[in-house]
């Protein structure tokens, strides 16, 4: 198709019609669990009234947000990333914002939010801050979102969980036990195999075989449906449900200012933009190197764009009450299986606008099904290790420290803080001071003043 193939320039990236499309479900399989999630926790939380937001309704939101979002980013910024309501900045808004402001004045948050990240992204400082970052971190960036997304697989699976004498241990005993990490580990086997024997669709094709062995599964053994996770692998009753459109619009820009006060809206609005603005960019650094689209300066192409939308995407997120919308690590799936451009991202995104009818079919993934692919990206995202210099000491302890902390702290933003933190400390003490571009020295310190932000707000209250 010559019109797609000049569009989303698939010859010069290497790629196809058939990859792209294969990629881009691959990656809608491993994030749909989202459109179930995220109302989860948002619908947990209650705000300063008592008033809570309804599944169904924040289903609704979730899922077109996410549609729109991630058609943007391939059409404007033709990278296979897609976007959804961020992990981690939906607890903020749930938990840090709400008890103190309306649900509109929270969601008002979340669209200042995405404005700063707009005009950081129009104005090009964005851009010059990532450019900023040494290669070898970007490169360690890589690696720590493998380690991230092979832990979150692994977790969610139930392979790994939360010990009694340790922080972490296999299974829920020590040892492996149960169905759905029995299903996990099939799923994983198969996928390894079938990657390496290059078979096409490796990946796509694991996961819906161990969707369907899930779903008989639960269907004939005694299984606590608990222990599927979000997602319990069953045949819906019903195929088609309506849309809920009910939270869309309902947004107070600055009502929060007001209600929880200059202070606590405040640092709120700077944990935000913080955690957004990092955490997208580590992602994409980290999904644009697996797909080999980082030069060998490590710039990423139609980064202005691909920022811009990212931006846009978070303030959609305000406007829907979906919160915050942002690029997602689970794109390293559909890397994985091949996609190189923005045609994977409109086939996420349609997939995603088919599930605001098709709602009960994003219920037939589960975890088990789906995480052997972040596992297995992770490891191939490892491979980015051999780039890193570890016989040079003032990139490899900035590196170690970017590469250790995201799965260990499981944030994206935190890996990357310690890494530039670091990275400026150790030239600063070796005098090389014209090392350092001047853009590190402030993103440290607004770093330094992210880890402290709860000594920081309790010292100005």
């Amino acid at each position: 198709m010559p019109v797609l193939d000049r569009f989303f320039e698939l010859s010069r990236r290497g790629s196809t019609v058939g990859r792209e499309v294969r990629g881009g479900v691959t990656t809608f399989m491993a994030m749909a669990y989202i459109i179930l999630l995220n109302p989860i926790i948002l619908a947990g939380a209650h705000d300063v009234t008592g008033a809570k937001l309804t599944i169904a309704q924040l289903t609704t939101s979730t899922a077109l947000t996410a549609a729109i979002s991630t058609l943007l980013m391939g059409l404007v910024g033709n990278a296979p990333l897609a976007l959804a309501a961020g992990l981690g900045l939906n607890a903020v808004v749930a938990y840090q914002a709400a008890p103190h402001m309306t649900w509109p004045q929270a969601m008002g948050l979340v669209v200042l939010e995405g404005a700063v990240i707009i005009v950081l992204a129009v104005s090009g400082l964005r851009a010059l801050i990532m450019n900023s970052i040494p290669l070898a971190l970007k490169h360690a960036i890589s690696v720590g979102i493998g380690l991230f997304i092979a832990l979150i697989g692994l977790v969610d699976s139930g392979f790994v969980t939360r010990g009694s004498g340790t922080p972490v241990q296999l299974g829920t005993t020590g040892h492996l036990t149960g169905w759905p990490v029995a299903v996990f580990c099939f799923g994983l086997l198969l996928m390894i195999a079938l990657y390496a024997r290059r078979t096409p669709a490796a990946i796509l094709i694991s996961i819906v075989v161990t969707a369907i062995v899930a779903i008989v599964v639960n269907s004939v053994a005694t299984v606590d449906q608990a222990d599927w996770g979000v997602v319990a692998p069953r045949v819906p009753e019903s195929v088609v449900s309506a849309p809920d459109f009910g939270l869309v619009g309902q947004v107070d820009v600055f009502g929060g200012f007001v209600t929880a006060g200059a202070l606590t809206a405040t640092v709120v609005l700077f944990t935000l933009v913080l955690s957004g603005f990092f955490d997208a960019m580590g992602t994409i650094i980290g999904v644009s190197d697996e797909a080999g689209l980082v030069d060998e300066r490590g710039r990423v192409p139609r980064l202005g764009r691909i920022l811009t939308v990212d931006g846009v995407a978070a303030m959609m997120g305000g406007v829907s009450s979906s919160s915050a919308n942002t690029v997602f690590v689970e794109s390293a799936a559909g890397v994985g299986e091949g996609a190189r451009t923005g045609l994977a991202s409109l086939v996420t995104g349609a997939l995603m606008a088919l599930a605001l009818l098709f709602t009960p079919l994003a219920a037939v993934v589960p975890a088990a099904a789906a995480a052997p692919a972040l596992v297995l990206v992770g490891a191939l995202m490892m491979m980015q290790s051999k780039n890193v210099p570890w016989d040079d000491p003032d990139l490899a302890l900035p590196a170690f420290l970017t590469i250790a902390l995201m799965p260990f702290t499981y944030s994206i933003t935190n890996g990357v803080g310690a890494g530039v933190i670091v990275y400026t400390l150790i030239k600063a003490a070796r005098g090389k001071f014209g090392e350092i571009p001047w853009l590190l020295w402030v993103v440290s310190l607004v770093f330094a003043a992210y880890f402290a932000i709860d000594w920081v707000g309790g010292f100005f209250s």
